[in-house]
């Protein structure tokens, strides 16, 4: 039964990365796509049809709270790159290829980390996953990385030198999970927007030889997507020009995708609809893509924002813009506000009732859509008008609950806010651009 589960998720992992081979586009100075599927979606090899709509949306709120409170600069230890990130945490994935000839790799797509990573072969501690191990000897073009490189000196604390000379990385992640092996060169395949794949030879990677923790056995690590120099973003600046964006859709979509990434003049957002806010680039933290929230507004009524105190001014870069966060998270005193408000809205419409599961604190008893109010973020230089469909979800038949949540962290803006808009990244120009979306059309 196993073998054939196997077998199983083999020929999943085949169709998907045929059908990117065949169906995607590239102009030649263009640039190129691949999909996103969602961790809890139907064609996810994550998901688990045992688990009911509630136990998903339970699980994706611990997620999402272990990860806000990893955010926070101080348990970002020294400098080392991503020490601080729960790595199961992300909510969505991606096939690529990596090697000569090409092996399909499963891994958790990440804008809040840089090192993109896999499990390598010989592997004497590792944790177990479904698709087969990347064996560096089988492939042509993998090179390890010698010591005092830039990339192996982006490490910090984390990378250190082996007898043969070769740049080694130990990643002890916040959650007991950790990560070990050599810093690799290798070739990266994807698809293209021309229908043709496209290969990046020398991509620095981790060949993770010794892991374990709460790894998912159906993924074999992380495509590390963050703003420092170890990222795939970052070491593709000279063909992608600091383009890249993404189009999320519901997780309940019928898709057997949940979005799609572009890279490169692909990435770019045109057009009418389009705003844009400035990144803040903070110290050392230079994985995250901070933005400055404002405030919000539930139809005419406009909240500033606040984190302690009403005379206290809005801090440059206080909310993380983030792939692998379900939820939106906000200062308590701001969310409290924005809940009376949106309360106020909905009262003669809907009752409220209780969360059954404690975690959502407004809540209505129904059984059709919600008919809540648009809630605008202003974000500097951007107004981003929220649907419902970025504001609330059903918890079960008959329930539905806001998903904006409080927090005494950083602010961070999860996916669940971010679906049906495409989400561009200019990093030469440090914006983020956000459009209104039919992301099942695009």
């Amino acid at each position: 039964m196993e073998s054939f589960g196997v077998k199983i998720f083999l020929n999943y992992v085949v169709v998907v990365f045929l059908s990117q081979l065949l169906g995607m586009a590239l102009a030649t100075s263009g640039g190129f796509s691949l999909d996103l599927i969602h961790r809890d979606s139907p064609h996810s090899p994550l998901f688990d049809p045992s688990k009911t709509r509630t136990e998903r949306l339970t699980d994706a709120f611990r997620r999402s709270v272990s990860r806000v409170g990893l955010f926070r600069p101080t348990n970002k230890a020294g400098d080392g790159i991503q020490s601080s990130l729960v790595p199961s945490a992300g909510e969505y994935l991606m096939t690529l290829s990596i090697g000569t000839p090409p092996v399909p790799v499963v891994a958790i797509a990440d804008t809040g980390s840089d090192l993109t990573w896999t499990q390598c072969r010989p592997c004497n501690s590792c944790y177990k996953q479904v698709v087969p191990f990347f064996d560096p000897q089988k492939s042509s073009t993998y090179t390890d990385s010698s010591c005092g490189t830039s990339y192996c000196l982006a490490l910090g604390k984390d990378g250190s030198c082996n007898e043969q000379k070769h740049c080694t990385f130990n990643y002890s992640y916040a959650d007991g999970s950790f990560t070990r092996g050599n810093l690799a060169a290798e070739t990266l395949t994807g698809s293209s927007t021309a229908g043709k794949p496209v290969s990046f030879p020398g991509v620095v990677f981790g060949c993770g030889h010794s892991s374990g923790g709460i790894f998912d056995e159906n993924s074999s690590g992380i495509v590390g997507l963050g703003g420092g120099q170890l990222s795939l973003i970052s070491q593709l600046e000279s063909t992608i020009k600091g383009f890249f964006s993404y189009c999320l859709q519901p997780a309940s979509g019928d898709s057997s995708v949940s979005g799609r990434i572009n890279f490169g003049r692909s990435g770019m957002v045109p057009g009418s609809g389009t705003v844009s806010s400035p990144l803040v680039r903070k110290g050392n933290h230079t994985s995250f893509y901070y933005l400055t929230l404002e405030g919000f507004s539930v139809g005419k009524k406009r909240l500033r924002y606040k984190r302690f105190s009403e005379k206290a001014e809005v801090e440059e870069g206080n909310i993380i813009v983030d792939s692998g966060t379900t939820y939106t998270f906000i200062p308590e005193n701001l969310y409290s506000e924005l809940e009376k408000s949106v309360e106020k809205s909905i009262k003669k419409k809907r009752k409220r009732v209780k969360d059954p599961n404690g975690i959502f604190s407004l809540c209505y008893n129904t059984t059709r859509e919600i008919n809540a109010p648009i809630i605008t973020a202003h974000l500097r230089d951007a107004n981003v008008e929220l649907q419902p469909l970025n504001t609330f979800t059903r918890v079960q038949e008959d329930m539905v609950c806001f998903t904006l949540m409080p927090t005494l962290d950083v602010g961070v803006f999860g996916n669940m806010a971010q679906v049906n808009f495409l989400v561009g990244f200019d990093l030469k120009k440090n914006r983020v651009s956000f459009k209104p979306t039919d992301c099942s059309q695009y």
